[in-house]
Formats: C-alpha cells, sequence, structure tokens
C-alpha cells in the first residue's frame, strides 16, 4: 500500500495512490449553504452603500464591465480574507498549545489573548494537533485541528473564526473521529486514539467559547456525515444526468 500524502498547497489528498475527497469538500458539495446567497448579496450591498459618491467610483473602475466584475468579486474577496486571518490563527494556536512563546500580531492580538485564556481555564492537555486522517472503507481524508484531553474525556476539536460556528461542522467532526488512522510526524500510520466528544473552539477577537455536540448526538452525526458524504460524490454525476438532444435519428 502507498499510503496517505497530503498536499498542502492545494490542500489536496492521495490515498494509496488514487486522488481522494476531503471531509470539508465533500460536506460542501452534498449540504446545501442557503445562508450563502444572502451572504453575497449582503456584502455587495453594504459595500455599495458605503461608497459616498458612488457614480464616480464606479467611473474610476473603468466603466460599468470592470465595475460588475468587481462587485462579482467581492464576496469572494471578502472570504479570502478571512481565510487568511483563520489560517494565521490556526498556526499561532498549533504552536501555542504545546506550550511556545509566539510573536503575535496586533490585528490578531484579541484572537490569541482569548483562546490562551481557554486554555488556562479549561485545563485542556493537546495529545495532538493538525494530523492528516484518512479512511479506506470510506474512501475520504482531512486534517483536525486538535485532539485534547479535557474534564477527563478525549475530545476532537475544531479551531473556527468565522463569525458563527454552523451545525455543520458536527459532521466534520465526527468524520475525522471516525477515520481509521492518522499520519504521525514520520509518514507512518497511526491508529486515532478513541474520541469521547466533539466540540467546536470559536476563536473570535472577544475570546474565545467552546460549542459541543452531546454525546448522544455522536453517532447520528456521523451517519449524516455519511449521507452528505454520499450526495456530494454523487454531485457532478447529478449535474450530467440530462444530455441536450443534437440529433433526431
Amino acid at each position: 500500500m502507498q499510503g496517505l500524502k497530503f498536499y498542502p498547497a492545494s490542500h489536496r489528498y492521495k490515498l494509496d495512490g488514487a486522488w481522494v475527497p476531503g471531509v470539508t469538500t465533500l460536506i460542501g458539495k452534498g449540504l446545501p449553504k442557503p445562508a450563502l446567497p444572502y451572504w453575497a448579496a449582503k456584502t455587495v450591498a453594504e459595500w455599495v452603500a458605503d461608497q459616498p459618491d458612488l457614480a464616480e467610483t464606479l467611473t474610476r473602475m473603468g466603466g460599468r464591465g470592470p465595475a460588475v466584475a468587481f462587485l462579482k468579486e467581492l464576496p469572494w474577496q471578502k472570504r479570502d480574507e478571512a481565510a487568511v486571518r483563520g489560517t494565521d490563527v490556526h498556526a499561532l494556536a498549533e504552536r501555542i498549545v504545546h506550550g511556545e512563546e509566539v510573536e503575535v500580531p496586533p490585528h490578531l492580538a484579541g484572537h490569541v489573548q482569548g483562546y490562551v485564556d481557554w486554555l488556562d481555564s479549561s485545563g485542556a492537555e493537546p495529545i495532538l494537533t493538525e494530523r492528516p486522517v484518512a479512511s479506506r472503507q470510506w474512501r475520504y481524508a482531512g486534517t483536525f485541528d486538535l485532539i485534547a484531553t479535557l474534564d477527563g474525556a478525549t475530545w476532537l476539536l475544531d479551531i473556527k473564526t468565522s463569525s458563527g460556528v454552523y451545525g455543520s461542522t458536527a459532521l466534520q467532526l465526527t468524520a475525522y473521529g471516525n477515520a481509521e488512522f492518522y499520519l504521525d510526524d514520520d509518514g507512518a500510520e497511526q491508529p486515532l486514539p478513541p474520541v469521547d466528544r466533539y466540540g467546536v473552539l470559536h476563536v473570535t477577537e472577544y475570546g474565545t467559547t467552546l460549542h459541543y455536540l452531546p454525546a448522544s448526538a455522536n453517532e447520528p452525526a456521523w451517519r449524516d456525515f455519511l449521507h452528505v458524504a454520499h450526495v456530494g460524490r454523487r454531485a457532478k454525476l447529478i449535474d450530467d444526468y440530462l444530455i441536450e438532444e443534437t440529433s433526431h435519428e
């Protein structure tokens, strides 16, 4: 067997020589996000409303075509800015949880201080951080943020820096927790420690809060992930079900 290979630049995975989808990719393709178009429209509307000289601003962009192109990209620019912030917080959080001293950029000071305060007050003890995982049975892979002991239980925790925490993250967490192995520092496959609980650490500039999955929901969330993953895998095939007629033969 060739094992699991993770390609950080593209955030893609190969398992035994074949590409496998990531957990978040499967969830993104298989679970509707009804709030997304409203968020995109709101982002554009807020930008327009904040331009006191809108006509002049749009003219400076070079006319209608370039202005429309700019406005269409606005939501994804906001998304990418948030993704960069999240990546930076994740990198700092991994070092902090292992007791390293870090130099914190001023714009992330609130995020980092809140995370440190939560670690101190919760008494969480890290077991593993930022490890690629995979399942041969279900053909998926991913990378979890943190497995730690907390109040005598083993928790798998995800760090989120977005404006809110969403229930679909529970599917992501249980997918990681039900993976068959993780890669250690040498790239060798190791079995995951049994996970008792799942939770999300919502790290914001105002502090860190824990959002947890009730233990009784562990199995239902895992089953829901498998259903969503099935739809995610079939999404492209579903799009191609109907073929335009090109002849009457």
